[in-house]
């Protein structure tokens, strides 16, 4: 044997290098997750609230760069400002390199449009909960799905006027009651309207009266997992509520195809975060939080909405008991028939 192969003595204490015959596969099963995943695709339901005008449809479109809004749908329809406050939702299945994902827009037309708008966060209060209900009756089904379709609202992007000024009483009125039982998102629709040093002050405002009414929106500094989470939310929680600009109209500037709004002076390059906020909301959306969304949806919204249904109904229970009990009846809802079923 030469020199150069002859084996070196190991040093005392040294550790010997685990050979490749020690090679388990543990770390296979992220391989796994991901190819399923890939094969069932993924699901996220979006909500978007905010009076007309504000530019709704618009950033969805941005948001994901096709034609995902209600309008774009169905843009001949000429559309008068309902008397009540409708909830109309829309589906596509998307698809990039390879990854599918079902997304529903559900919009909330009729919202703050009234003269009196009393109240008029309660039919989206409901919609949400009916979603957590339908879900809930799928969970408790003697006979259940492989796999419960899943429509609980996911995140809500509430739309904040460009006033420049405070929230309305009706801005903080929703958000108090919602942020309950969703995920929300506050942005500051057509910021492009507002100068730099408005938009600045209006947002430090707007986190101010968000404190002192005790809303809290999402991400929850609550729910944060360790300190690297803590230390990533914070800085997105000091630039809520983001100042956004939507367009999905293109133009050239500097030899590039972007996203913009043209005006007189120039053109507002959505993307750009020298211009407005966009990107960050974007990348909170989509890039970097949208499975957390999802899982505070369904560990803590879902999950309180459950826990205090299922307590009703035993309270329910235990206030009438039957005087003869008898064998019960399995029902299609997963109900005892003597039981009162879950509405």
């Amino acid at each position: 044997m030469s020199e150069a192969t002859k084996p070196q003595p190991q040093a005392k204490g040294e550790k010997t290098p685990i050979s490749d015959t020690s090679y388990v596969g543990i770390d296979a099963i992220l391989e796994q997750m991901r190819r399923k995943a890939m094969k069932q695709g993924f699901e996220f339901n979006v909500m978007v609230v905010g009076q007309s005008g504000l530019g709704k449809s618009t950033l969805m479109n941005t948001l994901f760069k096709s034609k995902v809004s209600r309008k774009s749908v169905q843009p001949n329809v000429e559309e008068r400002i309902p008397k009540t406050v409708e909830i109309k939702s829309v589906s596509h299945d998307v698809e990039e390199k390879g990854v599918r994902m079902k997304l529903t827009v559900i919009d909330t037309p009729g919202f703050g449009d009234q003269i009196n708008n009393e109240n008029c966060w309660q039919p989206i209060m409901k919609f949400i909960n009916d979603q957590y209900e339908t879900y809930l009756q799928e969970e408790i089904n003697i006979n259940r799905k492989k796999r419960i379709p899943d429509t609980r609202v996911h995140c809500c992007i509430y739309f904040i006027p460009p006033t420049g000024h405070c929230l309305r009483p009706l801005d903080v009125e929703f958000m108090r009651h919602l942020s309950k039982v969703v995920n929300i998102v506050p942005v500051i629709a057509k910021a492009d309207t507002l100068t730099l040093e408005e938009r600045d002050s209006f947002k430090k405002t707007i986190r101010e009266e968000l404190r002192a009414n005790g809303i809290d929106v999402y991400p929850q500094k609550e729910f944060d997992e360790d300190a690297e989470d803590r230390m990533i939310n914070d800085k997105i929680r000091e630039m809520i509520p983001f100042a956004v600009v939507g367009s999905d109209q293109e133009y050239q500037v500097n030899g590039k195809r972007i996203l913009g709004r043209k005006t007189k002076w120039g053109t507002i390059e959505v993307e750009n975060i020298a211009h407005c906020e966009f990107a960050y909301l974007r990348d909170l959306l989509i890039r970097t939080h949208m499975q957390n969304i999802k899982d505070i949806t369904c560990s803590i919204h879902y999950e309180t909405y459950r826990v205090r249904r299922l307590n009703e109904s035993n309270i329910l229970f235990t206030s009438n008991p039957p005087d003869h009990p008898a064998p019960a009846t399995p029902q299609p809802n997963g109900v005892a028939a003597h039981r009162s079923s879950v509405e």
